[in-house]
């Protein structure tokens, strides 16, 4: 019994556009007599046949008037299947006007008017007609594309604001989803209805996913701040259902992304926190109109410092890349990005070579350099520690002598929170190129060189080559186990736009010999990210409790090298700048005439390919360095 008026719809739907304008037409030609009649119907009291009979003209002027202003209007060429509120709105203005013009008629005619409260009321009469059956024409129509047998996706929203009244009609109009109610945090909301659909508190959620079989949850709030966001995540995962987002504000009011193009949470999204609008007086004038190089301008950091620094309207931008298919990758995306005018060259080599260095900033008159090269993941530095030395250390020491040379205005070094205390020789050879910067900026003092010297110290960047995002992605799609070396290990995590605009920010926040300390935010638990990841995926945790859960986690023991957890400051001596998110530390240094030598006495070890020798004198340089003794290994 179903099939009859699912064939019907269908039959409908098959109909060519031609019949269906027909199909329209006919149906107003009859609803324009109706209208008429159900007006003097509900206006007089007297006999309807004698108001009839003495008004007949009304139904052959109403007839041709209105549908000439229907059919020279386009009222027929609309899209019955994407009908909505605006169409209806033009049908009532059309009706006004052609009601207004039958009326005029009757004026210059000698016929008998009939009431003039009529007249209103034809119109409204009209409009319910003819703007009705519009309606329920294309919800015939929209059945009719979807099968029976169809399977949809029961789901429920997220938000009751626009973008969920938005996502609920696409939704329906799609014929992809069956969405079940609409949950909304507002107590004022509760209760209430959106689109027929009804509106209850999110605490309704699980009921909801035990009654209606609910597979999905829609997040349709895209201006929600990070916070809230982690929020409504972590309240809803251990549920074991998928939490999917609409995209962002930008994307669907730019036309790059439809309100249903909805797409996973990713972990991103939820570490760290909201982004702080950068200080105009601070973002732009240290790169503005300036000749300005990045070094490793192919890595993570150094790509988005590009990438910003070319918003920013330099005279010129440099990239200094070791890597050929890193420095392609960046050369042709900002080729595509960049204003007019601005030149990009592109350099391979490695900044630990000097003379490709000095020849680089005399040949393009650099001025500003973010040393940005360096060898930083832990376990490959501590398996060749001979070529992190070199890279860390002599492309530090290659720069600043380079700059210091050709009288650059300033020279950035990118560090890390891995340089405090370090456990490991990436951390200690990066601890050695801040001392190489502080060298530098007091010798630059001391000769009154123009080059100011800084440097900006922060943590675990999301989405860089390394981080630990990235590979408990890949270990969640193989199925599992994630892999961690510590169940107590703890990082600080920040997206790599907001490390990059907070960089640029301290080139003009620095005096000479600066270091800057970028706050990271909260720190997280890696083995509380690794089980957001699971959940965020839609599967499940193994574990003692859930034997039969999806992805396990398992702890391998503190490599050579690694820390429990991170810290900014060797000593605890920092100050606020006029940026809430950037510090500045007093730490001590060593003189040049005392760092000098020692350098020298590195770059034979390294130039004799003497490991030894140049770890005695990594150790001599960084004396808190605690060689091959990661806090509290375990094993597994």
């Amino acid at each position: 019994m179903q099939l009859r008026p699912f064939l019907l719809r269908r039959r409908l739907m098959a109909l060519p556009p031609l019949s269906r304008r027909l199909l329209l037409g006919t149906i107003d030609v009859l609803f324009i007599p109706l209208a008429i009649w159900l007006s003097f119907w509900l206006r007089t009291t007297e006999p309807l046949s004698d108001w009839l009979l003495r008004t007949l003209w009304l139904f052959p002027a109403t007839w041709s008037v209105a549908l000439s202003i229907y059919a020279f209007t386009g009222q027929y060429r609309g899209l019955t299947r994407y009908v909505s509120s605006a169409a209806i709105y033009a049908v009532a203005l059309r009706n006004a006007v052609s009601v207004v013009l039958v009326a005029l008629l009757g004026t210059q005619l000698p016929v008998q008017m009939p009431p003039h409260s009529l007249w209103p009321l034809l119109w409204l009469l009209l409009t319910v007609l003819t703007g009705g059956v519009r309606f329920a024409l294309r919800d015939l129509l929209l059945q009719a594309s979807q099968a029976p047998s169809r399977r949809r996706t029961r789901v429920v929203i997220y938000g009751a604001g626009s973008a969920g009244a938005q996502l609920a009609v696409a939704l329906r109009l799609a014929g992809s989803h069956t969405v079940v109610a609409v949950l909304d945090d507002k107590p004022a909301m509760w209760r209430r209805e959106l689109d027929t659909l009804p509106i209850l508190p999110p605490q309704r959620l699980v009921g909801l996913i035990e009654q209606q079989q609910i597979e999905q949850v829609l997040l349709a709030i895209p201006s929600l701040s990070r916070r809230r966001r982690r929020q409504i995540v972590e309240s809803i995962q251990h549920l074991g259902i998928p939490v999917l987002q609409v995209p962002a504000l930008e994307e669907i009011a730019s036309g790059r992304a439809r309100i249903t193009a909805l797409r996973p949470i990713a972990i991103e999204e939820l570490l760290g926190r909201d982004a702080v609008p950068p200080d105009p007086a601070l973002l732009g004038p240290g790169v503005a109109g300036a000749v300005v190089c990045v070094t490793g301008a192919g890595g993570s950091i150094g790509s988005e410092l590009c990438r910003q620094i070319l918003k920013l309207g330099p005279q010129a931008l440099v990239l200094l890349e070791s890597s050929e298919p890193a420095l392609y990758a960046i050369h042709q995306e900002l080729q595509r990005q960049r204003p007019d005018g601005v030149p990009l060259v592109p350099v391979l080599g490695s900044a630990a070579e000097a003379a490709l260095v000095q020849q680089v900033f005399a040949a393009h008159g650099v001025q500003v350099v973010f040393h940005a090269a360096a060898y930083k993941h832990v376990p490959l530095v501590e398996a060749n520690p001979l070529a992190g030395l070199a890279n860390n250390v002599g492309a530090t020491r290659a720069v600043c002598s380079a700059a210091a040379r050709a009288g650059l205005r300033q020279v950035v070094l990118i560090s890390t929170d891995k340089a405090v205390r370090p456990t490991n020789v990436m951390g200690a050879s990066k601890r050695v190129a801040e001392l190489v910067v502080q060298a530098h900026a007091q010798q630059a003092s001391q000769q009154g060189l123009p080059t100011r010297f800084a440097m900006v110290r922060f943590g675990n960047v999301l989405g860089s080559s390394g981080s630990v995002v990235p590979l408990f992605r890949q270990q969640i799609a193989a199925g599992g186990p994630i892999t961690l070396t510590h169940p107590q290990i703890i990082r600080y995590f920040m997206t790599i736009p907001e490390a990059a605009q907070l960089v640029l920010q301290t080139a003009v926040l620095a005096e000479g010999g600066d270091l800057f300390l970028l706050d990271m935010g909260e720190p997280v638990r890696i083995i509380d990210l690794a089980r957001q990841m699971i959940q965020l995926s839609g599967l499940t945790l193994r574990d003692e409790h859930n034997p039969d859960g999806d992805i396990a986690i398992t702890c391998t023991g503190l490599r050579p090298g690694e820390k429990l957890y991170e810290e900014l400051l060797i000593e605890a001596d920092s100050e606020p700048t006029t940026h809430s998110l950037i510090y500045r530390a007093r730490e001590a240094a060593l003189p040049p005439e005392a760092l000098w030598p020692q350098l020298d006495a590195l770059e034979a070890a390294l130039h004799a390919r003497d490991e030894p020798a140049a770890l005695a004198l990594l150790a001599q340089l960084v004396p808190e360095w605690q060689r091959g003794q990661p806090e509290g290994a375990v094993t597994a």
